[in-house]
């Protein structure tokens, strides 16, 4: 049924966005040339609808692409407000890669990095991205007291608010001990839960009162060590 509603949403896509891939190394430390970059629609990953190479920056050329009409993401709606994509890299020398369910927006652009890894073997790596929170079903949040006591000893460490370069990120419940830690950019993760919680389509003054609300919320983990007094986390993941 998913695949059907896909195929049905594809079709519905009268509107346009941009798409651009840049393909790096898996240590982050220089970008690919020459790499083949396919673009197709998910769920669709035979079909491809555009083929590049990457230039000496690991990057292609921003590709036009489809997308549903723009009022789909204005105001809540029943259909799908943004297109996915399906990118695929191949270069010599590197092990293929995929990345299945990239979002594109009508009117802006959609940057999406692809890593790869030192060819090994015949091995394949693919990632699928979720559905955007404000369209997918996710689990409610963790209900939690709205004001938090400050008055136990060890509750804050911190001296002064401070903005980290790194945070620990928790890839799952905060329960789970099997979700994997990841240590995390600052300035990355909020990008991260900002392209995740609101769409690029919103106006600019939405776009930063909601970033300023996810940095506030950010901070008050960091500063008050919430999690990290019980766990070795500092914030919980994204869609988690």
């Amino acid at each position: 049924m998913e695949f059907y509603e896909k195929i049905r949403a594809q079709q519905e896509n009268v509107d346009q966005g941009q798409l651009k891939v840049t393909v790096m190394t898996a240590d982050g430390t220089r970008p690919v040339e020459n790499a083949r970059v396919k673009i197709s629609y998910t769920g669709e990953s035979g079909q491809t609808i555009e083929e590049v190479r990457t230039d000496s920056s690991g990057q292609i050329p921003v590709l036009d692409v489809k997308t549903p009409p723009l009022e789909y993401s204005m105001e809540p709606s029943e259909q799908q407000p943004y297109a996915e994509y399906t990118v695929q890299v191949e270069a010599e020398g590197f092990e293929n890669s995929e990345v299945a369910g990239t979002q594109v927006l009508p009117g802006v652009l959609a940057q999406q990095t692809v890593s790869v890894n030192f060819q090994a073997g015949a091995s394949f790596e693919r990632i699928v991205i979720g559905p955007h929170t404000l369209w997918g079903e996710y689990p409610p949040k963790i209900e939690e007291a709205e004001i938090k006591p400050v008055n136990e000893s060890g509750e804050i460490v911190l001296s002064r608010v401070v903005v980290p370069e790194y945070i620990v990120v928790h890839d799952g419940p905060v329960n789970d001990n099997t979700a994997q830690d990841y240590y995390v950019r600052y300035k990355d993760y909020i990008k991260n839960v900002a392209s995740s919680e609101i769409y690029a389509t919103w106006p600019d003054d939405t776009i930063r009162a909601n970033v300023l609300a996810i940095m506030s919320f950010t901070l008050n983990r960091v500063y008050t060590e919430w999690y990290r007094n019980r766990y070795k986390f500092r914030v919980r993941g994204m869609n988690k």
